[in-house]
């Protein structure tokens, strides 16, 4: 399939990439890693398509086994100054859900990474490891160790933002800054899932890949969206899912009880920049007012005419919020030495 500028893409997109101010797409045939399910050919997405090309597996030693776990990430092209922005996803997603700002952050010169967490993505999970809790954590910690290795900026959208908090509590030295979007920070892990029998679990992780309700799901995730792109995302959202062992990964993190940070996150001592968008319809605003006063050192920016996925119904915005939040350390010790 050829890549061409498509209208599957957030208003003001398909225009910039017109100009040529985001990733140029020409109809060419795209190349994907071999180790992507064949279904992405269906996505349209340009953008979808593009980072999907970018994808690779850097290899990643678990220190709780002898495992070695081909990772899936897309890496910077070049390093720079300054601290390195990592990329985080919701529950059940990937590195996809960062198509549309990873090129605007790209193009303003940052060296970023979008990373997939343990149990969910594109790894190599054929030799399945726990994914809990505490082995995510640790995938994630020997990942930026071995690959990063430099304090980062930690960016983590709603469940991500739970993924970031545990990480940032547990590894401080790793983190420079954080961003939580629209964060799913106040559920108390998988609850009374993590109780169900192994088969009723099973069959609920076969409907949570099904179309129709990933299709809802794109639905009560954004403002506004049109059928034909609500279409295109569940292929992008499910794309992962369609790996053999997905939903043996998905069902270890279910009955282990899942993420519970709200203890943790007045422990939280990094800067940290919150965005929400205002028409939320998971997880309320008023929740970003409660993040806000409990961290104890927080800004709070809201994205109006926006849903619970900023960073895909608003690139633009998140990508300026985010440069912002990593440069003006910078522009303020320019302006220090200016006064001298």
């Amino acid at each position: 399939m050829f890549t061409l500028v498509a209208g599957s893409v957030p208003a003001g997109l398909g225009a910039t990439a017109k100009r040529g101010s985001l990733w140029r797409f020409r109809a060419t045939a795209d190349v994907f890693p071999s180790f992507i399910p064949k279904e992405v050919e269906r996505i349209k997405d340009p953008f979808a398509r593009k980072l999907a090309t970018r994808i690779e597996r850097l290899p990643v030693q678990l220190s709780s086994s002898n495992s070695c776990i081909m990772s899936s990430c897309v890496k910077p092209l070049s390093p720079s100054k300054t601290s390195p922005v990592v990329l985080l996803h919701g529950f059940d997603s990937s590195c996809l859900e960062w198509r549309y700002t990873y090129p605007l952050l790209e193009e303003a010169g940052l060296e970023t990474w979008a990373v997939d967490i343990l149990g969910w993505g594109f790894s190599d999970l054929e030799r399945l490891p726990s994914c809990d809790v505490a082995t995510k954590r640790d995938h994630f910690y020997q990942l930026w160790k071995s690959h990063i290795k430099r304090p980062m900026i930690l960016v983590g959208p709603s469940l991500g933002a739970a993924v970031a908090i545990d990480f940032t509590t547990n590894h401080p030295e790793a983190v420079d800054k954080l961003v939580l979007i629209d964060a799913s920070v106040y559920t108390e892990g998988t609850g009374n899932l993590m109780k169900l029998p192994r088969a009723v679990a099973y069959a609920g992780v076969y409907i949570l890949k099904s179309i129709p309700l990933r299709f809802y799901a794109n639905v009560l995730a954004f403002k506004s969206i049109s059928f034909t792109r609500s279409s295109d995302c569940t292929k992008v959202g499910r794309l992962h899912c369609l790996y053999p062992w997905w939903e043996d990964a998905t069902v270890n993190f279910m009955i282990s009880g899942g993420y519970n940070v709200s203890s943790q996150i007045q422990q939280v001592k990094k800067k940290t920049l919150i965005i929400w968008g205002e028409d939320d319809q998971i997880i309320s605003n008023k929740l970003a007012v409660r993040l806000h006063c409990e961290l104890p050192n927080a800004i709070i920016r809201q994205i109006p005419d926006c849903g619970h996925l900023p960073h895909v119904e608003k690139p633009h915005s998140v990508s300026k919020l985010i440069m912002e939040f990593v440069q003006e350390d910078s522009y303020k010790e320019a302006q220090c030495i200016s006064q001298y």
